[in-house]
């Protein structure tokens, strides 16, 4: 089991200049304390049931760029990109630069997209239909990969085309950098994801996790696919501190309400919660800190960590 960080939240203060510094230290030191992988959300604002819509959020393919620049060795992606906040052929030429700039370190992520408020807001036509917005990033990820590896594509869709495109300098990695599709549509999105993804990215308990990787499973066997060649990680939040008393103190000092979006854990409960992860067959346990607390991500990384195989 490997262990990564996702940042979903700006909460730092009000200055943006600081906000990123912050971010900045925290891929630091995540690097250099084990986690292998640093993922920060595509959206334009901030989504329910994290923060406020007003909250101050910077923009995702920006931000990742940046850090690519000031780390070394962590595995840096979007969690995830919809595919309707920019043209797939522009989109494909922002990830071969990321790739390049962090020295083949890019995982890309991509999703169909769901927040219709944010859609709304930014003009964007929002499908209402899920079953549209999926076709939508299939038809995406096949242009995507064709820029990716051929000299010059031309390609009709019935939502995308491009003309005699040339995308150069291609990505780092090859034949491409992996592709992570999030979602677990079970006949649709997992579908798409046995077709063309590298790897999973689930939400939910253990139990929902094992249930969405055999569907998974049966999808890779009728698209005649390995179902091992698809890296399986999952998606939860956590509060952290060594014992009740503490953990309680914590709820009451950054106002964690009583049912929110992840898990309040000490130490040894989260021991055992990650094990069962691991037990179902997730690879790669990504995790968001609530509020943004250090303590969690030191403990994980001090505490935890060393109970599972890298």
């Amino acid at each position: 089991m490997r262990f990564g960080i996702h940042n979903p939240s700006w909460l730092y203060g009000s200055d943006p200049y600081q906000m990123f510094e912050e971010l900045k230290r925290k891929a630091r030191w995540a690097e250099q304390h084990g986690y292998t992988w640093l993922s920060v959300m595509d959206h334009l604002i901030q989504i329910p049931g994290v923060g406020e819509p007003t909250e101050p959020f910077m923009e995702g393919w920006t931000v990742l760029s940046a850090l690519a620049a000031v780390t070394e060795k962590i595995r840096l992606a979007t969690l995830v990109t919809s595919v309707a906040y920019r043209n797939p052929a522009l989109l494909a030429k922002m990830a071969a630069g990321m790739d390049i700039i962090s020295g083949g370190r890019l995982t890309f992520g991509f999703g169909a997209g769901w927040y219709s408020q944010e859609y709304g807001q930014y003009g964007y036509e929002f499908p209402e239909r899920p079953a549209v917005r999926i076709r939508q990033m299939e038809e995406a990820l096949t242009l995507i990969k064709r820029l990716w590896s051929e000299p010059r594509v031309t390609f009709y869709g019935k939502t995308f085309h491009v003309e005699e495109a040339i995308l150069e300098p291609k990505p780092l990695q090859k034949p491409h950098p992996p592709i992570m599709i999030g979602g677990g549509g079970e006949q649709l999105t997992l579908r798409v994801l046995a077709r063309h993804g590298d790897a999973c990215n689930l939400f939910g308990d253990p139990a929902t996790v094992q249930h969405k990787l055999e569907v998974l499973r049966q999808h890779c066997e009728a698209e005649q696919r390995d179902y091992n060649s698809i890296e399986r990680t999952n998606l939860t939040s956590l509060l952290l501190a060594r014992t009740d008393t503490e953990l309680q103190a914590k709820r009451d000092r950054l106002g964690v309400p009583a049912q929110f979006r992840g898990y309040a854990l000490t130490v040894s409960q989260a021991v055992d919660f990650i094990g069962e992860y691991q037990n179902v067959g997730s690879q790669l346990f990504i995790t968001s800190f609530v509020r943004n607390d250090w303590e969690s991500m030191e403990l994980l990384a001090g505490d935890i960590m060393p109970h599972f195989d890298a």
